[in-house]
């Protein structure tokens, strides 16, 4: 039976509607065979859990080869995420507990990607050596795996606070800005431009930064959403359960 609340088993809007994302549409096209298998969406949620896990831990190395082997994991780990909610949709086969599941997957390695990548650098370059950077005294000061630590932080507050304002207001509450046939995430399918240029640094530098400023958006749209009165599911549009 349809779990509403779980956005992986939601139809898609009879009206118009933004164009999908491309890497969704290639997604559905991929899994569409295993609709009648034993496959299931949490299945392929593990899978990219161990894909991604993998990618952190390639960047933790810190070498160059090792950088470029985890920005390739990075990919088709960001790919096959979309996998497991386009299975949901076209078989049926959802539940609240894969909800969950692909939620607390997508945190964990995002975090573990930022983890991983401070702790790269500082193997590579030593905590507090990154290179002449413009804000190389912040590295001077807290180190490289701090950053990634902060950079994770960040993001798993991020995750928190964008679950909860789900709840309240469906997932179209927490609908990813898009360009044509691209989300905002789609920019970590560039992360092999970063390895190739050797940029980790800099990397690590723009996320501890980023990352830190974009979760307090996210606590300004989620402390926003607490003064508005919560969206009934049963009034929610189709698609944003």
């Amino acid at each position: 039976m349809t779990n509403r609340l779980d956005p992986r088993s939601s139809a898609l809007p009879a009206g118009p509607a933004p164009a999908r994302p491309y890497d969704a549409r290639l997604a559905r096209w991929l899994v569409t065979p295993l609709q009648h298998t034993r496959i299931t969406p949490n299945h392929l949620t593990t899978l990219r859990l161990l894909i991604g896990s993998a990618c952190a831990l390639a960047f933790s190395r810190g070498s160059y080869g090792f950088n470029n082997l985890g920005a390739l994991l990075l990919v088709v780990s960001n790919f096959v995420d979309h996998t497991d909610g386009e299975l949901a949709r076209i078989s049926g086969k959802t539940s609240r507990f894969g909800h969950f599941y692909d939620l607390a997957s997508d945190g964990f390695v995002t975090v573990a990607l930022f983890v991983g990548i401070g702790i790269g650098v500082g193997a590579a370059q030593g905590p507090y050596a990154l290179g002449q950077l413009p804000l190389s005294t912040l590295h001077v000061v807290v180190g490289a795996p701090a950053l990634g630590w902060l950079a994770g932080v960040a993001v798993a507050l991020m995750f928190v606070l964008r679950l909860q304002i789900e709840e309240r207001a469906g997932k179209a509450g927490t609908q990813q800005a898009r360009v044509g046939g691209f989300e905002t995430e789609d920019i970590l399918y560039l992360m092999p431009l970063v390895t190739l240029m050797d940029a980790m640094p800099g990397f690590l530098v723009a996320a501890a930064l980023g990352a830190p400023l974009f979760a307090l958006w996210v606590v300004w749209d989620y402390w926003r959403g607490l003064r508005a009165p919560a969206v009934p599911r049963a009034n929610r549009p189709e698609g944003a359960q």
